[in-house]
């Protein structure tokens, strides 16, 4: 009977609707024996407008990429989860040349987005024709990219103030944020109410809808594609244009803090896609064993990094 009112009505199916990140990663990473993970959640938002037209500022890029590095396994496209690519103090890179930045080290959604395309999470082209428009005045000489820490006080105490130091240096009026993982969403909602507190108007563009509204941010832009497109469809520069020109009109025109837009570009697929990432329950039991030896052995990884300055 459902099926058939659906067909009548033309309704969607009910998990087309935005995953539950929050849940699922919780549950997945306490089937690997970790703890259960608390999001950061707060009930007030800092909102600063803009201070005049986005033709005439200067705005920064941020991003949880990392810059590429030969001598730290494999990062292409497809890779494995890999803690050695990792980097954990914030970096910066020019504007003005082109980056080799991947999203290995980072909890993407592996099955569904084919991370071939890097415009799709570091929007870089993006902003330089929309600067070659006159749509927005000029680009911050530097991007920067900011660690995915999940320790929320790091974040606060530590990466938080040096993205904003950096983007004082470099007169930022307004900042973007691509996050690409859970928890990057998380770290970008967190640097996104701090530069917000200290004067220079934010907005994130991101595909993890429950992680960045639970913590609280000024301005969102929504993208319903699989983690690892908040920047617009891989291979496809119209949408990642428009998604970019959406974004531009959310950070001038919210009204308030709490503002999401939401995208109205569709993944090109069944969005059966929604049922996969970290679903314990579509995981065999001995998957999840292999899983939780192979979250011991990054993690391992990680911990031996923690101290490296990245490239």
């Amino acid at each position: 009977m459902s099926m058939e009112i659906d067909a009548v009505l033309g309704f969607a199916p009910d998990h087309d609707s935005p995953v539950p990140y929050m849940k699922r990663t919780r549950d997945y990473y306490q089937a690997l024996g970790h703890a259960p993970y608390r999001w950061a959640h707060y009930a007030e938002v800092p909102f600063q407008p803009l201070r005049k037209p986005l033709a005439q500022s200067r705005v920064a890029l941020i991003t949880t990429a990392a810059p590429y590095d030969p001598s730290r396994g494999e990062q292409g496209p497809g890779a494995a989860y890999n803690a050695s690519a990792k980097f954990y103090q914030v970096y910066s890179g020019a504007s003005a040349a082109d980056h080799d930045l991947r999203i290995s080290h980072i909890a993407y959604d592996r099955k569904h987005s084919p991370a071939t395309d890097p415009n799709a999470w570091f929007p870089l082209p993006a902003l330089r024709r929309a600067v070659a428009a006159g749509r927005i005045g000029a680009l911050t000489p530097r991007f920067h990219g900011a660690p995915t820490n999940r320790s929320q006080r790091h974040t606060v105490e530590a990466d938080a103030p040096e993205l904003l130091r950096r983007l004082q240096e470099d007169a930022a009026e307004a900042a973007i944020l691509v996050p690409n993982c859970p928890v990057c969403h998380q770290t970008c909602s967190l640097l996104a109410r701090h530069l917000e507190a200290h004067g220079i108007p934010t907005v994130v563009m991101g595909c993890a809808k429950d992680i960045v509204e639970h913590c609280g941010v000024p301005r969102f832009l929504f993208s319903d594609f699989p983690l690892g497109n908040g920047a617009g469809l891989p291979h496809d520069a119209a949408s990642q244009d428009a998604t970019l020109e959406l974004a531009l009109r959310v950070l001038e025109m919210a009204p308030a803090p709490r503002t999401t837009v939401q995208s109205p570009q569709r993944w090109p697929a069944d969005p059966d896609w929604k049922l996969d990432y970290s679903n314990i329950e579509r995981i065999p039991p001995a998957e999840i064993a292999r899983l939780r030896q192979e979250f011991l052995r990054q993690k391992e990884i990680a911990k031996s990094l923690r101290t490296q300055t990245p490239a």
